[in-house]
C-alpha cells in the first residue's frame, strides 16, 4: 500500500512538473504583452512606466529564467501575485476551487444516482420499450453540447417561465446559502444532464455483460430473490469497469464546468482560467489549470482504491500493473 502510494504520487508530481512546462510556453505563446494590456487604457503611461513594469514583473527576462523563478518559489510556497485581481494567487484560488467542488461534487453525485438504476433497469430489459427510452434520453443528453443546454436551460426557466436566475450565485449575507440554492440549480442541472447519459450507457453495457456469467445463473438455481442477484451480487462486479470510466470522465467534467461557469457566470475555477487567460494573468492559470490536473490525478488513483474495495481479489500490484 505505501510503496503503491508512494508510486502514484511520484508520478503525479512529474506530471505536474510536464503541465507546468507546457501551459507556461502556451500562455507566454498568446498574442499580446501582459504589461501593454494594463497601460492600454491609461493615456499618461509612457515608455519608461513599461518597462518599469516589464522588470517588476520578470517580463523581460527569458522565458526558461522566468519559469525557473516560479518554480523555485512554488515550491517554497509562494505562487506569485495576480495582476487581474490585484491579490495573491491563493487567495484568488481558493474561493473559486470551493464553489467548483461544490458544483462538481453535486452533479456528480446527482448522475450517479440517475444512472445507476436506469442502466440497471435497461439492462435487465434489454431491447423492451424501458430499454429504447433510456437509451433515447442518453442519446441526446451526450449529443448536446453543454453550452447549448445551458442557453435552453436558461431560455426556458429564466427567461420564459422565470423560476430560476440565469447567472451568479446570488447575494452574500445574513440568507447565506439558501438564498444561493436558486442559483445553484441550473448549474447543477447542466453538468448533470450533459454527464448522466453517457454514464448509464456504461451501467447498462457492464451488466448486460454480468447478467449472463455463470454466477447469476447459479444465485437464481438457489432460489436467491431478484433484487439480491442484480442489486447485491451482479452490480458490484459490474462496478469495476464502470470506475475507471468515471475516473477518467471526472476530468472531462471538470472541462465542462469550464464552459458551464462561462455561461452561468458561476465564480467558479472554470471561470476564473477563462479570465485568467483571455488577461494574459499567467500565475492565476497556471496555478489554476495545475490544480485541475492534480483534481484529474486525484481521482483517478481513487478509482485505483476503489478497485480493491470492490473486489477483494484485486491487490495494488494488480492496479499498478
Amino acid at each position: 500500500m505505501t510503496r503503491f502510494l508512494a508510486s502514484r504520487l511520484l508520478q503525479a508530481l512529474f506530471v505536474l512538473l510536464l503541465m507546468s512546462m507546457l501551459v507556461t510556453v502556451l500562455i507566454a505563446l498568446m498574442p499580446g504583452d501582459p504589461v501593454d494590456l494594463m497601460l492600454a487604457g491609461n493615456p499618461r503611461a509612457t515608455a519608461a512606466d513599461a518597462a518599469r513594469l516589464k522588470a517588476l514583473y520578470g517580463l523581460d527576462r527569458p522565458l526558461w529564467e522566468r519559469y525557473a523563478n516560479w518554480l523555485g518559489a512554488a515550491l517554497s510556497g509562494d505562487f506569485g501575485y495576480s495582476r487581474l485581481f490585484a491579490q495573491p494567487v491563493p487567495a484568488v484560488l481558493l474561493p473559486r476551487l470551493g464553489n467548483t467542488l461544490l458544483l462538481l461534487g453535486a452533479s456528480f453525485v446527482l448522475a450517479i444516482a440517475i444512472a445507476l438504476p436506469l442502466g440497471v433497469l435497461a439492462a435487465r430489459r434489454p431491447y423492451s420499450l424501458l430499454d429504447d427510452a433510456v437509451n433515447l434520453f442518453c442519446f441526446a443528453g451526450i449529443s448536446v453540447p453543454p453550452f447549448w443546454l445551458a442557453l435552453l436551460l436558461i431560455l426556458l426557466f429564466a427567461v420564459t417561465l422565470g423560476w430560476l436566475p440565469a447567472s451568479g450565485m446570488g447575494p452574500v449575507g445574513e440568507e447565506g446559502w439558501l438564498a444561493r440554492l436558486p442559483h445553484f440549480v441550473l448549474p447543477v442541472a447542466t453538468l448533470t444532464l450533459a454527464s448522466v447519459g453517457g454514464y448509464t450507457r456504461y451501467v447498462r453495457a457492464s451488466m448486460l455483460v454480468e447478467l449472463r456469467q455463470d454466477y447469476v445463473r447459479t444465485a437464481r438455481a438457489k432460489g436467491l430473490a431478484e433484487g439480491q442477484v442484480v442489486w447485491r451480487h451482479t452490480l458490484r462486479n459490474a462496478l469495476i469497469p464502470i470506475v475507471t470510466i468515471v475516473a477518467l470522465e471526472f476530468g472531462t467534467l471538470f472541462s465542462g464546468a469550464l464552459v458551464t461557469e462561462t455561461m452561468f457566470a458561476w465564480p467558479g475555477m472554470g471561470k476564473l482560467i477563462y479570465d485568467s487567460i483571455m488577461g494574459n494573468d499567467l500565475n492565476v492559470a497556471l496555478v489554476a489549470l495545475l490544480l485541475a490536473t492534480a483534481t484529474t490525478l486525484a481521482g483517478n488513483l481513487l478509482a485505483d482504491l476503489a478497485y480493491a474495495a470492490l473486489d477483494p481479489r484485486i491487490t495494488f500490484k494488480d492496479v499498478r500493473s
